[in-house]
């Protein structure tokens, strides 16, 4: 299982792209989130996937799905399948692709041949997506929003989402002795904590204990994304000083990982 980091910062510049993650294993593509989808694959990539998991209805996690669907459809490809929980579900189809904002792709080309599909995940239970076992874990953001736990040929990875401090997800955590490795947000510096606290994220001085709930957080490596552009100097400053053991890794833009 391999995983491409295409985009991993809290806000967009020229050298910045939101969230946008693929992971490929057996022939099959992966994507998690959907900020950069667009900007950062080529056509080649972008109609090799096979499905797209949404951790939450914000926008820089979803609006490369518009461009996508697009896309895919002018190149006459598979429907897509965007998979998330109920309440993200229910934000693409009310907000986003509902023939105003974005046309309804479920209907473009036709209804018998449409462009994308949804998959509504129950929380906690584990299903097949693109080959891979998914399984969504609610988490502490500004709105329902979820982590996944994802297995696949050679490991499990978890992508915490959009959150500020959590429990739940931890408890999961514990409970999978073969978690591989982990992507897990960090956004603001520990000045900005009340912003943090209000937009439901991390700052470093709340991230280092919240590690430490994970009972192998010196084996397990901490891969870091979505620092806001504004502050990616100060944050990575900070997060020299979380002196628990853990690996922490600040994700980059093309970094890949092989499970």
């Amino acid at each position: 299982m391999n995983l491409t980091v295409v985009g991993c910062h809290g806000g967009e510049t020229p050298k910045h792209r939101t969230s946008g993650f693929v992971l490929r294993a057996g022939g099959r593509a992966l994507a998690i989130d959907a900020g950069c989808l667009t900007s950062g694959l080529t056509l080649k990539e972008q109609c090799s996937l096979d499905a797209v998991l949404v951790s939450h209805g914000h926008m820089d996690h979803l609006k490369d799905l518009a461009t996508l669907a697009d896309n895919r459809c002018q190149n006459n490809c598979p429907p897509l399948e965007i998979v998330s929980i109920k309440q993200t579900i229910d934000i693409l189809k009310k907000h986003f692709f509902n023939g105003l904002l974005w046309p309804d792709f479920t209907k473009i080309p036709s209804a018998r041949h449409p462009t994308i599909t949804y998959r509504t995940l129950r929380k906690e239970q584990t299903t097949e997506v693109a080959g891979f076992e998914v399984k969504a874990i609610m988490v502490s953001h500004t709105i329902d929003a979820c982590a996944f736990v994802v297995r696949g040929k050679g490991g499990v990875l978890a992508y915490s989402g959009d959150t500020g401090p959590t429990e739940r997800l931890w408890e999961v955590l514990n409970d999978t002795p073969d978690l591989s490795l982990m992507l897990m947000e960090i956004s603001f510096p520990n000045e900005q904590q009340k912003l943090a606290t209000a937009s439901g994220h991390h700052t470093p001085q709340t991230l280092g204990p919240e590690l430490l709930k994970l009972d192998r957080h010196r084996e397990v490596p901490m891969l870091l994304y979505h620092i806001k552009p504004t502050f990616e100097r100060v944050v990575s400053r900070e997060l020299t000083k979380i002196k628990n053991g853990t690996d922490l890794q600040i994700l980059r833009i093309g970094d890949e990982f092989k499970l």
